[in-house]
């Protein structure tokens, strides 16, 4: 009812415009017209005057209408350059501001869930950035405003960050256009206002933030390369440490566009995700969940049978999925790309230098004018008095241990109610286990929405 209400009002407004044909008014010629009435009107009715002069704007901005730089014109004739300045700029700020939440309120949701994946980014960078972004954006007056409105609307920009940001950016914008008014028999028409040189005025105006964001950028690399010697030529165009999913990936994007790549691994190729994550829990969830549908078959029209799960075949099929992928995140095939594989580990030991302890003895010393650090994570233990005599497992030791077994664990505990935790669980009760999962939190999957 709501969006129902707010687009009526909108519609309202339209119809309004349109009837009372305010499109031929809200001009520079329609304006001069009126002049001497409206200030000989001012001059018997100040307060009702400029009450309905700030509603109007408020309402034109809002849905927005076109007229709003003419009356702009209007306030510096009718009412001076201070009286006009601040009258007109808490009028278009709170115009705009209504305009930016009807967008939001009416249009975000249905924008967001179409162009979510899209918008992720760009709403990133708003909350990081907004602030500089919007009051670039308002300073070049080039870009309408009613569009900045309605497209900050559907972003995540804070309502306050706008309000304040809007009302300093359009700021000088607003005491030229005021200033103009006050001379308003000499302008023909908003073209003679809005010339090239006034334009380019209010775009160096908007350039000006990003050239000083650059000169503060170069100032601060500056100050955090200071005390290193950068090499003047490089070995490498990339090192990358770190062989698993993120790395591998670096590693491959680079050696397809032939820039020169080492990639620095001490463990196994494929890091986390091959090995001891995403390949071997996926196979062992989809043997649980055959074992579940075998056992609910009566859902199909079957009948349902209780199955045996030879453990010792169930990890060692689990073993061969990984066996399977193997190749594709392997030295040979990285190696045959074009990429430099390092078995070893890396020590960054400036910003351009690389040092590696090769596994097989030695070290080695490599420079790259980048370097991405990929080198993953290790599984927390939490600080439980006793948990170092109960001979817990990680998901780095797991499967070894699963791969020594005759049988599912009889019992066992899952610490952690997060994706991982919450499918390993299911997968082990489906395949016999008796299984207690633990969360510290108020619900498991908490990340997730309550629905």
């Amino acid at each position: 009812m709501k969006k129902i209400a707010i687009l009526a009002a909108l519609a309202a407004l339209i119809a309004a415009y349109f009837w009372f044909d305010l499109g031929s008014e809200l001009t520079v010629e329609g304006i001069k017209a009126r002049v001497d009435q409206a200030q000989a009107f001012y001059q018997e009715n100040a307060l009702a005057v400029l009450a309905i002069f700030f509603l109007t704007y408020v309402a034109v901005t809002a849905a927005s209408l076109p007229g709003a730089a003419v009356m702009t014109l209007a306030a510096g004739a009718l009412f001076g350059l201070v009286e006009g300045t601040i009258l007109v700029s808490f009028a278009s700020t709170i115009g705009a501001t209504l305009a930016f939440l009807s967008s939001r309120y009416v249009l975000r949701d249905s924008i967001e869930a179409r162009f979510g994946d899209r918008l992720k980014s760009i709403n990133e960078g708003l909350e990081r950035d907004g602030a500089f972004y919007l009051f670039t954006l308002r300073m070049i007056p080039a870009i309408p405003f009613f569009v900045i409105n309605l497209v900050m609307g559907l972003t995540r920009i804070r309502t306050w960050t706008f309000v304040w940001v809007s009302q300093l950016g359009m700021l000088l914008g607003t005491i030229a256009f005021v200033n103009a008014g006050t001379q308003l028999a000499q302008i023909e028409s908003m073209s003679g206002l809005l010339s090239p040189t006034l334009i380019g005025s209010f775009v160096f105006l908007g350039i000006v933030p990003w050239i000083a964001k650059g000169i503060v950028g170069v100032i601060q690399r500056r100050k955090v390369y200071a005390g290193f010697t950068r090499p003047k030529s490089y070995d490498r165009n990339l090192i990358v440490i770190g062989a698993g999913s993120a790395g591998l990936v670096s590693a491959y994007i680079a050696a397809t566009v032939k820039a020169k790549v080492t990639l620095v691994e001490a463990n196994e190729m494929g890091g986390d995700c091959l090995n001891t994550g995403c390949v071997p829990s996926k196979a062992l969830i989809k043997s649980a969940k055959v074992a579940s549908t075998m056992r609910n078959a009566d859902r199909y029209g079957i009948a349902p049978v209780e199955p045996q799960v030879p453990w010792r075949e169930t990890i060692a099929r689990v073993l061969d999925v990984i066996k399977a992928i193997e190749p594709h995140d392997s030295v040979e095939r990285y190696t045959g790309l074009g990429v430099d594989v390092v078995k070893g580990y890396a020590t960054i030991v400036d910003p351009w230098t690389v040092e590696i302890a090769l596994n097989d003895g030695g070290t080695q010393r490599l420079t790259a004018r980048s370097i991405v650090i990929a080198s993953g994570a290790e599984p927390v233990v939490p600080p439980i008095p006793g948990i170092e005599a109960s001979g817990y497992l990680t998901s780095e030791t797991m499967w070894d241990a699963f791969a020594q077994m005759d049988a599912a664990p009889d019992r066992i505990a899952v610490l952690g109610g997060g994706p991982i935790g919450c499918e390993l669980s299911q997968a082990l009760a489906r395949l016999g286990s008796k299984v207690t999962q633990v969360e510290m939190a108020d619900e498991l999957l908490g990340r997730e929405d309550a629905d």
